[in-house]
């Protein structure tokens, strides 16, 4: 006989106290941390334990007692539900002080090291439709919410198709989205024009468990140069499945004339990645133009581009002010007369920061792991006529060795902007070995960021923190810190 499991407590008349990790806010129940979504700071609630530790638990609100007054109505009607935006309900000031606030905390708490005053978070340029790319799923059938099934009448079978978002903590459950508020109107005109024409011509949508369906994934770009380019993600497993598509295809084209790259694939793989798959190009060009302080940038369905062209702007700014120095304090102005420094831009991507740089820089060295992105940075340099950038492809850590740097020069700048992990500490004591006399670190992840400045500690000072917001109405911040070396050769 398997023991009866007991019931999670319900926690009555709490007060939400503040912002926590991951979205979440934090509120104390008889000495116990407990984690709650979708509340803000001021709220009283009760609670719902929904997993319970030995030192915290997590909860959902199941009754609001008093709304604080800080709680504002979130504009998208899906808001709680596809897993996104999860502080709609918290005003825009109230998010940046929150991830302020976070990056301190995760520097000082993880990092232990030396640091300066903070400058003041960046907030984003566009607090809505900001993004430039945003993918949906395809699903046979949606997911519903428990309201949804309440209000169902009896006997209906849970068959409704649907294009949208992945619910949080599960691939293969999509919940249909009419309107989402993070890109430019158009790819709701667009998607649901899709989902209207795919229901009204039977077109079969993906089942993931049985891989089986035509629709499979949609992938919307734009640009701050006018360009859309949609990629459409196909499942050939039926006779006429590939007349249905170019159907499709030719009706998305017609409708949509501002799609200027319309590309599709017919993915037979488990998952949705494409990076190793051949795309086909429907109409148009295969790429868009993103543009930025002179520059432009060509972006393919493959291609990493940061998804908020306008605060990337921002962001690079400051790691270039960081890097090339500005008078201010802790950063000493660059020389003038002095020679144009070697940069090291590692995790370079497409890149953007290597060439956004180079006409300050005698030469600028990027590496990146993904051949393909570049290949985009090699023709990003051509196609703005900058001659004097280099670069390799390869892990950063069997890439980045005392061989290369002899070979290639020993730099006085080093910019990285690695993955969300961080990086590896092979790479770290290369760069401690290189005594570049800045380091410019980019992050997306602030905790993995502190454990770096602490393998850095030895050398190097924290001169300049700056937290910049790239994803409104989330808990994600970016922050760029610069070291300076301590001593001189």
């Amino acid at each position: 006989m398997s023991r009866k499991r007991k019931p999670l407590p319900l926690y009555e008349n709490v007060e939400i106290e503040s912002v926590a990790a991951e979205g979440k806010c934090v509120a104390h129940v008889d000495e116990k941390v407990v984690f709650v979504p979708f509340v803000v700071p001021g709220d009283v609630v009760d609670l719902q334990v929904t997993k319970k530790k030995h030192k915290y638990c997590e909860a959902r609100a199941v009754h609001f007692i008093k709304k604080s007054p800080l709680r504002i109505e979130p504009r998208c009607r899906h808001f709680g539900i596809c897993g996104g935006c999860k502080w709609q309900t918290l005003p825009y000031s109230e998010q940046l002080k929150a991830k302020q606030a976070q990056v301190f905390d995760q520097l000082t708490r993880i990092g232990k090291v030396a640091l300066p005053e903070f400058r003041p978070i960046l907030g984003s340029v566009k607090q809505w439709e900001y993004r430039n790319k945003l993918e949906f799923g395809c699903a046979n059938r949606r997911w519903y919410t428990a309201e949804e099934l309440q209000r169902m009448p009896e006997g209906e079978g849970l068959t409704e198709s649907a294009i949208g978002f992945h619910i949080t903590g599960a691939f293969d459950k999509i919940y249909p989205i009419e309107k989402c508020w993070l890109m430019d109107d158009l790819h709701n005109q667009v998607r649901n024009e899709i989902y209207r024409y795919a229901v009204e011509k039977g077109l079969s949508f993906y089942d993931i468990r049985a891989q089986h369906g035509l629709l499979r994934n949609l992938m919307f770009r734009n640009s701050n140069t006018g360009e859309w380019m949609l990629l459409v993600q196909f499942h050939y497993d039926e006779p006429g499945d590939e007349q249905k598509a170019m159907n499709l295809l030719e009706h998305i084209a017609a409708t949509f004339p501002q799609i200027t790259s319309l590309i599709y694939v017919d993915n037979q793989k488990g998952n949705d990645t494409v990076g190793d798959l051949e795309l086909t190009t429907y109409k148009g060009t295969d790429f868009i133009y993103e543009t930025m302080e002179g520059l432009k940038f060509k972006v393919g369905p493959k291609s990493f581009y940061q998804t908020n062209t306008e605060q990337a702007y921002h962001l690079y700014t400051v790691a270039r002010e960081f890097a090339l120095g500005s008078g201010q304090a802790g950063t000493p102005a660059a020389d003038p007369s002095a020679a144009k420094p070697l940069i090291y831009d590692l995790y370079t991507g497409t890149g953007t920061i290597a060439n956004f740089v180079a006409r300050s820089a005698r030469k600028v060295v990027g590496i990146e792991y993904v051949p393909e992105a570049i290949e985009d940075a090699k023709i990003n340099s051509r196609l703005n006529g900058i001659d004097n950038t280099e670069f390799f492809a390869g892990d950063m850590k069997d890439i980045l060795t005392p061989a290369f740097i002899e070979s290639h020069g020993c730099p006085d700048i080093i910019i990285t902007d690695p993955p969300r992990a961080g990086m590896h500490p092979d790479v770290v004591k290369v760069i401690l070995q290189a005594r570049p006399e800045r380091i410019v670190y980019v992050s997306c992840n602030p905790a993995t960021q502190a454990r770096d400045l602490a393998l850095l500690d030895a050398d190097y000072r924290v001169a300049e923190v700056q937290p910049v917001d790239m994803f409104p109405h989330t808990p994600h911040v970016e922050n760029v810190v610069l070291l300076i070396r301590r001593t001189s050769c």
